[in-house]
């Protein structure tokens, strides 16, 4: 089985022809929206903060709050750390340029989730199956990636956040991974049977405060290493496209991995953070696909940033080639993955690494884990037309559970080759659609920055722009 989904893994979905073209649409998307990752930074964080909750809705933060959950996790530790063994320090460049590009496919993806949002069950459901359908009319295809969606977000990919969670408290403080896996299950099944509502108000709480405390102590590295600051900046510049003498050879695998990890850390174009966009009560579906492409970068810019100049400013990290030759060896014994941070974080506060990675890691993956069940929530929910069916969702909510605690016991290496394909399958599925379903967007971007410079705030009409099956905007919004 091992040996299946790593040749998947590398030879299809993740292949070098795969990464590049990841990196395209992301360029094209950039182009169509003329760079809206930088033209429209400040909407960006004013949006943020705007909006509030209703009954059947969360607030614009929240939205961000529970995209942000799925966005940070074990990939912004593991995962960085994981780009710099098998890529040299030029990978963190590659997540930093895909976080960039990546951000207008996040926009796309988000409001279009927002345009073909629906009203099921009280509580409102979008995301990459609703679009395909309401937006392409390819009902099979929605079909397809919903119930690709339940295999990677229920089966797949938890593990690899609660493998993470596992293996970072057993080095920190000794304790089994059983015995975390019990206590990862239990307190995950409080958070998933309260509903959609008690994710938000938990995603809100823990997420910021994570996120802060994590980059406030690698800036405090940083600046007790501040000397180094400038040859860590040319090192990862220089290995990034191949002119260093140590690391110049590794600007192929650099680039594959800096994309791949940045990918499945930052999740854009993959889909998981439209569903969240989507639950958002907002006037204009261009106002939380803004949002949302804002929490790529606090993702990558910031989170995966901090993990980067912690481990590479402090010399703890090893890089390895394809044939196992070593050409950075600074922590013998030590594996890839949290121990490079720990390592990291050690060398300056001695005896602090390993606590404190193992705790960040526990906010940072058990978050998401909440999130993966949000999206799988909202695809069972498309599959049964809004119907609510309490057997699907508590079998759901146990498959969850389970899934999580057997990723806590497995080996790390499986519970990565499976995150990978789970991972791929749905950017796949989701680039695909909103490569040919862009234009709703675009010309809800349009329309939002049309209505901003004459002044007012930007209210949705879906028929005024020729936007077809926005049922929402067209009858719910009116009331």
């Amino acid at each position: 089985m091992e040996a299946f989904i790593t040749w998947l893994n590398s030879e299809v979905l993740w292949s070098t022809p795969v990464v590049y073209a990841l990196m395209a649409v992301g360029l094209i998307f950039s182009i169509f929206t003329r760079f809206l990752q930088v033209r429209l930074i400040k909407d960006m964080v004013m949006l943020m903060f705007q909006g509030k909750s209703s009954e059947a809705g969360v607030s614009s933060f929240q939205a961000l709050s529970i995209a942000l959950s799925g966005r940070v996790g074990t990939g912004n530790i593991a995962g960085v750390a994981t780009a710099i063994f098998y890529g040299g320090p030029g990978a963190v460049f590659w997540m930093w340029m895909i976080a960039f590009i990546g951000a207008s496919s996040a926009f796309v993806e988000s409001t279009l989730a927002q345009i073909y949002k629906t009203k099921q069950g009280g509580q409102y459901r979008g995301g990459p199956a609703y679009y395909i359908e309401k937006g392409i009319g390819w009902k099979w295809f929605a079909v397809l990636f919903a119930f690709a969606a339940l295999l990677a977000m229920a089966i797949l990919m938890p593990g690899v956040q609660s493998n993470s969670i596992a293996a970072g408290i057993e080095n920190a403080f000794g304790i089994s991974p059983v015995v975390t896996g019990i206590l990862i299950a239990l307190l995950l099944a409080f958070i998933i049977f309260g509903g959609v509502k008690r994710i938000a108000h938990a995603a809100q709480i823990i997420v910021p405060f994570m996120a802060l405390g994590y980059i406030l102590l690698s800036v405090i590295i940083v600046i007790m290493n501040i000397t180094e600051l400038p040859a860590v900046i040319s090192l990862i510049f220089r290995s990034a496209f191949g002119v260093d003498q140590v690391f110049g050879g590794l600007i192929g695998m650099a680039i594959l991995w800096g994309v791949k990890r940045g990918l499945y850390s930052n999740e854009a174009g993959q889909g998981t953070g439209a569903h969240p966009a989507a639950a958002a009560e907002v006037s204009h579906p261009a106002k939380q696909g803004l949002v949302q492409a804002f929490s790529v970068y606090i993702d990558t810019l910031l989170v995966c940033s901090a993990t980067a100049f912690m481990i590479l400013i402090t010399g703890m990290y090893n890089t390895q080639t394809e044939d196992g030759t070593f050409l950075a060896q600074n922590l013998k014994g030590t594996e890839v993955g949290p121990g490079f941070t720990q390592a990291a974080i050690d060398s300056v506060i001695p005896g602090f690494g390993a606590g404190f990675v193992a705790i960040a890691l526990f906010f940072f993956a058990f978050t998401t884990i909440m999130a993966y069940y949000y999206i799988a929530e909202t695809n069972i929910s498309y599959l049964m037309q809004g119907k609510t069916n309490p057997i699907a969702i508590n079998v759901l909510r146990l498959i969850m559970i389970a899934t999580t605690f057997y990723g806590a016991t497995n080996e790390s290496a499986l519970a990565w080759a499976f995150g990978d394909a789970g991972l791929g399958i749905m950017v796949w599925l989701n680039i695909i659609a909103i490569l040919i379903l862009a234009k709703p967007a675009l010309l809800a971007l349009k329309d939002y920055e049309k209505q901003k410079k004459q002044g007012i705030d930007p209210v949705f009409d879906p028929k005024a722009l020729g936007i077809k099956n926005a049922d929402f905007w067209e009858n719910e919004y009116k009331k």
